[in-house]
Parts: structure tokens; sequence; C-alpha cells
């Protein structure tokens, strides 16, 4: 998908010549923390103060316009009333501004009266063909170009490889002063706020080709471009640039749950974390996890290996270390017999040789001891970052830690056993020598963790997308290959018309899923034949697309045992439905066989209107909502991806086949989820949700034992 803002009039915001402050005012604070900001970045020749009713702001001399600026000005930096910012920003187009950066409050976030002066300032803009950053919010900061046009404080002039978009300005304001008190240093910092024009994933398409840049930290609320950010994801983890983001807010789908199970489990935050799964982006809990989470993956890029070898001087950090691990899914392996041997000629008096390794408090007298040990494990091939856990930083040690790290070529960080913000002499040194800093156990457990399932991921997509550009593979990898041409299947479909479950069985077989078989039948005698016919025990269902759950009003008898029982049962489908929906017209009745043993599976795609098809595979049968074991894709997804996410359930075990039972046929079985998920795409946007539930699977069975479609806007199949 194509930004909505050209690459040309992003360059035009984020690197302009000169910015015009217009309200700048010894008196307000945003100017005040703004014009601090010029001042680090050594910005003053490019930065024109405007204030109509003074001369001069803090020693600059002020002009009461934008247009009496001598060579003009490239953005327009606006800090004031939201009744004034018109006639600012018509004062600096005039001036040559291609770019106008609005602090303003009081637009669409207040309510209708503010949402029609912030279209208003859209189309202003728009006219004067003028690119728009904001209003409500604090600014950028583009660090490498020395461009200051933002009330962010505590952002340092040493360049960085982080840059931070945020929607929210205070959230921004204080993850700039934490990176500066925690030694990271920023590329980028970009608020959006109301995002009338610019956009959060307009951003993130412009910084994922800077250079500067290695990794993106990202602090949203909404994101309105679903198919950019996921266009922009792909293209940072084909750059091995990471995306990390901090998603606040959550809301359940929850309309649809009336006529399908699959409604429940699929909610906004679920497919959301299902996106970033699938695309390689680093989801996040905390603030202060956002910003120690894209400064490692910046420092380091994908690792080697995903195992972190830890060194410490604390038998008890170690331990706490050990416990972590598990809780946060960080891969601690154990060391090679060659490095177990390297490092007994090192710390041999000092106990066990593992990981991780405690070298003691030997380590405080014999400041060589800990570098070696850490330089030691970085070696090993099973290792692919190295944590070495101390007391609060201190300048003497770095320095050789630093080159015993980069000796063996592995990266690693020093830690903080526990939170510990830098002093300026510490921070001078981890930077002169390139060492990563992680402030405490804790943070730096979960941005390790999160960094090393990146470089796991990464390596899955090349791999899918290795096996994707062969012949003999596609078929099985390739997320875009259909199981299959799906016109004809579909051709006879009217969107929105409702289908009886006949229907419903007739679409899944002729799209290649298998289903149970049965016979449509009229008449009881029939009935009687066709239960002879597939032996006994049989299960009859009514037809009929007047009713939504058949069992509620006696449309479903089961287990049903001899020709006696299937007569009464057909005369009972028809004298219940009578008298509970009188309205309701039966087409016939349904005679299949009953079906035991096995495991009943759920299968089934919903139509996410940000995200589009989503596909949710999991435990089913009638308590699927309250097990909830599912796993979400989003299609398309290959025959890999359905294979994960099987064997991510906590019901794989029963799958791969445990305590006697034998496992179930994994290839058909991802054949038929396969078929499933080209079908529901291939009927389009306007299907709500496509469900089988259950879908029986055995040692040599798969089998849909019940079909549901509903379209959007409410009319669908019947269910049981």
């Amino acid at each position: 998908m194509a930004p909505t803002i050209p690459r040309e009039q992003m360059a035009a915001l984020f690197q302009p010549r000169s910015v015009a402050f217009i309200g700048a005012s010894e008196s307000s604070g945003f100017f005040r923390i703004s014009w601090d900001l010029v001042e680090r970045f050594g910005a003053r020749a490019r930065t024109h103060l405007i204030n109509p009713r003074t001369a001069n702001v803090f020693g600059q001399p002020a002009y009461e316009r934008c247009v009496d600026v001598p060579g003009g000005v490239d953005c327009a930096y606006i800090m004031v009333h939201r009744g004034m910012v018109a006639q600012a920003v018509e004062d600096a187009a005039a001036a040559g501004a291609r770019s106008a950066v609005v602090l303003s409050a009081g637009y669409a976030e207040t309510g209708p009266e503010g949402a029609r002066a912030q279209d208003a300032l859209v189309a202003q803009c728009r006219e004067a063909g003028i690119t728009l950053l904001g209003p409500n919010m604090l600014g950028f900061a583009n660090v490498a170009a020395g461009v200051a046009a933002g009330a962010l404080p505590g952002i340092q002039p040493r360049r960085g490889q982080v840059a931070l978009v945020s929607q929210s300005g205070a959230g921004a304001g204080s993850l700039t002063r934490f990176a500066a008190t925690h030694g990271i240093a920023l590329s980028f910092a970009v608020t959006t706020g109301n995002e009338a024009m610019v956009t959060a994933e307009d951003v993130l398409d412009y910084l994922i080709d800077d250079d500067d840049t290695r990794a993106i930290a990202v602090f949203a609320e909404t994101l309105r471009q679903p198919a950019l950010f996921r266009e922009v994801a792909r293209r940072a983890a084909a750059a091995r640039r990471a995306l990390v983001i901090l998603k606040v807010g959550s809301s359940d789908l929850s309309a649809r749950t009336a006529l399908a199970h699959t409604g429940a489990l699929v909610g906004d935050d679920a497919v959301i974390d299902a996106v970033f799964r699938q695309d390689a982006v680093l989801r996040v809990d905390h603030l202060e996890e956002l910003l120690h989470t894209a400064n490692l993956a910046a420092a380091t890029g994908p690792w080697r290996s995903p195992g972190v070898g830890v060194v410490s001087l604390s038998g008890g950090a170690c331990d706490v270390v050990a416990d972590r691990a598990e809780e946060v899914g960080l891969p601690l392996p154990a060391l090679s017999a060659r490095t177990e041997q390297d490092l007994a000629a090192v710390v041999s008096d000092l106990g066990h040789v593992q990981n991780p390794l405690d070298v003691t408090g030997a380590g405080m007298s014999d400041l060589s001891l800990l570098p070696r040990a850490a330089e030691i494990v970085a070696s090993d091939p099973r290792v692919g970052f190295v944590a070495v856990i101390g007391g609060r930083p201190t300048p003497a040690p770095m320095p050789a830690i630093a080159k015993a790290l980069q000796s063996a070529g592995a990266p690693g960080a020093y830690v903080a056993t526990v939170d510990s913000a830098l002093d300026e002499e510490t921070a001078q040194v981890l930077a002169e020598c390139e060492l990563l800093y992680l402030p405490s156990i804790r943070d730096a457990m979960t941005a390790m963790a999160r960094v090393s399932w990146w470089g796991r991921r990464l390596t899955e997509l090349d791999h899918q997308s290795a096996d994707a550009s062969g012949d003999l593979t596609a078929s099985s990898s390739d997320p875009t290959a259909s199981s299959g041409d799906l016109t004809a299947t579909t051709r006879t479909v009217v969107a929105g018309s409702p289908l009886s479950e006949a229907e419903v069985r007739d679409l899944l077989r002729s799209a290649g899923v298998p289903v149970v078989p049965a016979d449509f039948v009229s008449t009881r005698a029939q009935a009687v034949e066709a239960a002879v016919r597939f032996g006994v025990p049989v299960a009859l269902k009514a037809v009929s697309r007047d009713l939504a759950h058949k069992s509620d009003v006696g449309g479903v008898r089961l287990d049903l045992r001899d020709a006696t029982q299937v007569g009464e049962a057909y005369d009972a489908i028809f004298d219940g439905i009578a008298v509970a929906a009188p309205a309701a017209h039966v087409d016939g009745i349904l005679v299949s066989p009953m079906r035991t043993g096995g495991i009943e599976l759920i299968v089934g795609v919903t139509h996410h209107p940000g995200w589009g098809h989503v596909l949710a595979v999991g435990l089913g049968g009638v308590l699927v909502e309250v097990i909830r074991d599912t796993v979400l894709l989003p299609l398309p997804a290959g025959d890999d991806e359905i294979r994960r996410a099987l064997h991510s359930l906590r019901a794989a075990p029963l799958l791969r086949g445990t305590r006697g039972r034998p496992p179930v046929d994994l290839p058909s079985l991802v054949t038929a989820i396969r078929a499933i998920a080209d079908l529901a795409t291939a009927l389009g946007d306007s299907i709500d949700t496509l469900e089988i539930n259950p879908l029986l699977v055995g040692r040599d069975v798969v089998e849909a034992l019940d079909g549901l479609l509903t379209w959007r806007g409410g009319s669908g199949s019947p269910r049981s």
C-alpha cells in the first residue's frame, strides 16, 4: 500500500532548512522546553522566533510575522491558541512554508466543534500545499539533522539508532527524559497527536528507510492505516530493523457472538497481537520495556543464536535470571564442552561451571575475572548474546568488558542488578567504548526475550520466503498460494443471503473440506432408510434458513439407535419446530452417522474491518469459549504457519499423541484448515464468519461435523 503522504513531503517536514517558532514567548512552558532543545542542538541559526508583541525573546530577535523572516521559512512550529492557528498557517504559507507542526489543542479530541475546526485546518493546509503534523501534540526532533521543532525534554544531541514515535505527547516527554538518564541515544523523536493528516504509519513509513535508525519504538493508542502498517512491518523485517510497539487499549468485537463462537475469540487486541507475531513486530507491555527493547535491537540486530549467556558477580542474581528466563521464554542454553573446559581454567575454584555463571565476589577483587569469563561465554556458538551482571555501573570496569565482548564477536550488555540510572561520567564511558547498558535484571530479561524471539521469527520468515520461491514447495509454504480454484465454488453464493446447513455442507465439500457424510431426506421413510444405510447410531438435524440455533427449538436429535427411534425423532423435530417456531420453514432433515472419539477442534475465519480475514484454530466443542485454547493467524497464511499454530496450542500434546492416544493425521488436518481459510478468503469481505465447530480429528479422520456461515450485517446460516 502506498503511503498517504508522499516521501518528499515527509522529508520537507522532517528536514527543513529553517523553522519558524510561532508563539515564541518566555512565559510559555512549551516554548522554554523547545528553545532548550534548539540550544542543545546548536540550531539557533535555522530557528526564527515569531511574536508580534515583542522584538526580543531570550536574547533572540523576534519577527512580527513569518513573511518578515529573510529568505522565508520551510516549517512552521505553531504554539498559539486554536483561534489563532488559521492566521498562523496563512502567514507561514505566504512565507513559503511546506510543513506545519501544530502543538495547539482544542481540536477533535474535544468533541464535534473541535472536530469541525480540525477539518477546516486540514482543508486550509491542503489548499496551501502544507503537510500538517498534529494538532494536539509536542512536535518532533531530528537528532541526526539537528532539527528541533518540539517540546520534548531531555533529548541529547548525541546521534543514536532508536527512533521514538508516539501518539501521546505526554508519554513521549516521559520517554525522552527516561532515555536521557539511561544512556539511550535517539535518532528521531516524533509525536503525532490527533493525526489529522500525518499518521503514525506515515511516520513509520518514512523512518524505516532512515539511515540513522535501526529500531523504532512506537507508543500507539490506535492504528489508523492497518494495511500501511503491515507493509512497513514487512519492510522492517526484510531490512533487519526492529519495529517495537507498546499498543494500549483493547476492545472485543462481541456483536457476532450470538451466532458464532469465533467472534468471542477474535477481538481487536487479539487480532493485533496475531498480526504483530506474524510480521515480526516486537510487542511490549510497559514504557520502560519499549525503549530498552528498541535500544537492544538497534545495538545488536538479530543474533546469530537465540540463546543468552549470563555471567554474574552474584549467585542470587543467577537464580533470579534462571527463574525469570522460563517465565519470559528466554533460552539459556547449556554451554558447550569446550566452553566449560575454558571456563574451568579461569574459575576452577569458584564453583560449578554453568549458564548462568556465578564468578562470585572474587570478581570484585580481580577486575579481569568478569571480562575473561564473559569473553569465553561469548565465544560459545550456542550463545547469541551475553549479559554481564554486576552492581551499580561505574566507569572503571566498562572498557575491559566491552573489549572482551568485541573480541569474541558476540554482542552483549552490562546489566545492573537493580534499576540504576547512569551518571554522566559512566554514560560517557559506555558511549565511548560502545557497551550497551541495561539498568536492571527485570528490564534486561524482558528486552532480551523479545529480541531473541525477533531473531527466531525473522529466521522463520526467511525460510518461508525461500520455500515459497521453489516450485516444489510453494504450495505448502507460500501463504498466497490457494489450495485450489474456488471461482466455481463461490460463484453461486450471493453475499448476504443466508444458507441452510445443507448448503453450507455442500459449499465446504466443494472447496475440499472433508465433511461427515449425510443424506438430505424429506420423509420419515427416507430417514429410516438413510439410518440403515449409514448404520446406527445416527443424528437427525432440521434444515432451515430460518432457524439460527436448531437445538433450541428441538431441531436436533442425537444418538438414535434403531429404526423406531429414527422415525419418532423425525416426527418430533417437525412437531417441536411447529410449536417453538411456527413461522420457520423446514426444508427437510439431514441424517448423518454419529461420530465418537477423536479430538474436537474449532476452525473459524472472521473478517476484521481493519486487518482483513483472520483464522482462529483451537480446541473446540461446546466449551470453546470456556477453555479458550485458541491461536489466531491473519490470512493469508501458509501451511507451515498453520502447523506452528497447532503446535502452539496448550492442547498440542493431544494432537501429537499422549497417554496411549495415537497422534492425529496432522498433514490432512493442515490441508483441511487451509481449505477452510481459502474458502473464507474467496467469499470476500462481505463474510462475517465461516466456522467449523467441531472439526473432528483423529489418527485416520478429519471431518467437519457442523458448519456456520454468517455475513456482515447479521444474516447467516443456522447452526445446531
